[in-house]
């Protein structure tokens, strides 16, 4: 009976984050807020989930494979995030009316930084 209890309030809590994350992601303008908002409700959302589908499966090898499934979410969400970021940093045309790209380094110019460097 506790079990069950833990089990459903993981998992309600995992599908409140959830909705928050579809309100976050539908309310910001620019696409780098709504990945981030996609990506940490994403992960943590998930988590809580399966937390609850472990606890109420019991402890037993299906746990197991629900915490394997854990931690690949917990290592992927973020990455795939990340990459799609900096995407969208370097194709869009327009990026500069809506972040600052100063900060951001490209590689071609770090390249081309070295080489100067050991030349010079």
């Amino acid at each position: 009976m506790i079990r069950t209890i833990l089990a459903a309030v993981f998992i309600f809590g995992g599908l409140l984050l959830f909705a928050v994350e579809i309100y976050g992601v539908n309310r910001f303008n620019f696409v780098m807020n709504r990945m981030h908002a996609a990506a940490i409700g994403d992960t943590l959302a998930m988590m809580l989930c399966m937390a609850g589908l472990i606890i109420y499966s019991g402890f037993n090898f299906t746990s197991l494979k629900l915490l394997l499934v854990v931690v690949f979410l917990f290592f992927s969400s973020p990455v795939s995030s990340h990459l799609i970021m900096n995407l969208e940093v370097e194709t869009n045309e327009k990026a500069h009316t809506h972040y600052e790209t100063d900060a951001i380094i490209d590689e071609d110019d770090l390249l081309e930084e070295e080489k100067n460097k050991t030349e010079g």
